[in-house]
């Protein structure tokens, strides 16, 4: 009798204090970082957030059914959630970003890179140098944060086409009506880095630091690149908006989104950089790819696949 008085007093006092902290705990994910080694390098890729987005409005060449299909065969719909990821590449002496996420722009859907980024280890101080794959909202949105650089140690770099095509607002003809904000936004959050004198531009192909490379992936914006890094005959090749929707664009790189500047560019260059993906088989980090975006490009028939990264914790270097 007392051992079951004990156990009702001991159920009624804690329930009350399960209950409390069970309503304090966040709603949310541990922190957005994830860690592979590359040779020498560390590589971290870091989450902006997700957004949702209507994949049935936005992409092109392929119909209402394949693509519920093919979304299907990922246990999606076309209201798709997506990721928005960023990557840390750390040789020791440097740490260097790439992409800086939606900062400001996509409201609580994006704009967490900074809080896990600090989270990794990285506050955005430490720094050195962020390389932009494009300029569009959710790859350089964050670059500045309330009007003021994002990252007040770091040197940013982007393709001058992309300057000289969404810094002149004369070009605002040359895209779609619904990608008109872009303009704008741009110019928003690009412009404190530029008064601060932050801002370099260069033409792909170039060699931004040592082991890092960029090279010209034109069509979905003018300026548009990849960043391919090598350490110790290792290569890592971090993309931009190669693929957005993976289910669909993978087994069919035909698929394009109406964010493309040039849709018929963006395809041409969707396939010569899948199939060298998948011909030499080095890593891949994604921007839009489910987090962290780490994996492989395989080929799949007319198409390919992704193969995301086996989880590992053996990160010596």
């Amino acid at each position: 009798m007392k051992t079951l008085l004990m156990l009702v007093v001991a159920l009624t006092f804690s329930t009350p204090l399960l209950a409390a902290q069970a309503a304090s705990e966040p709603d949310q994910q541990a922190p957005g970082y994830y860690r592979m080694t590359l040779g020498k390098l560390r590589i971290t890729a870091v989450s902006d957030g997700t957004v949702t987005i209507p994949l049935d409005k936005l992409l092109t060449h392929i119909s209402p059914q394949a693509l519920r299909k093919a979304m299907a065969a990922d246990a999606m719909t076309p209201q798709a959630e997506t990721s928005i990821n960023a990557f840390v590449v750390d040789n020791g002496q440097q740490r260097i970003l790439v992409d800086a996420g939606a900062g400001d722009l996509f409201g609580h859907n994006g704009g967490h890179l900074l809080e896990n980024l600090a989270a990794a280890g990285y506050p955005a101080e430490s720094i050195s140098a962020v390389l932009l794959t494009h300029i569009h909202a959710d790859h350089s949105g964050g670059v500045s944060r309330g009007g003021k650089p994002a990252f007040p140690n770091a040197q940013i770099f982007v393709e001058q086409r992309d300057v000289d095509f969404w810094l002149n607002p004369a070009n605002v003809s040359r895209v779609e009506a619904s990608q008109a904000h872009t303009f704008a936004e741009s110019e928003r959050t690009l412009r404190p880095v530029i008064a601060a004198g932050q801002l370099h531009s260069f033409r792909a192909p170039a060699t931004v630091f040592a082991g890092i490379r960029a090279e010209s992936t034109a069509g979905h914006t003018p300026g548009s690149v990849l960043y391919r890094v090598e350490s110790e005959g290792q290569t890592l090749v971090l993309w931009g908006d190669i693929i957005h929707a993976k289910a669909a664009q993978m087994p069919d790189p035909h698929v394009a989104i109406h964010f493309d500047v040039s849709q018929q560019q963006a395809i041409a260059t969707r396939e010569r950089v899948l199939k060298q993906a998948a011909d030499r088989g080095y890593w891949v980090a994604a921007a839009h790819i489910a987090f962290p975006g780490l994996g492989h490009v395989q080929r799949d028939g007319s198409g390919y696949r992704w193969v995301a990264a086996n989880y590992t914790t053996n990160l010596a270097l």
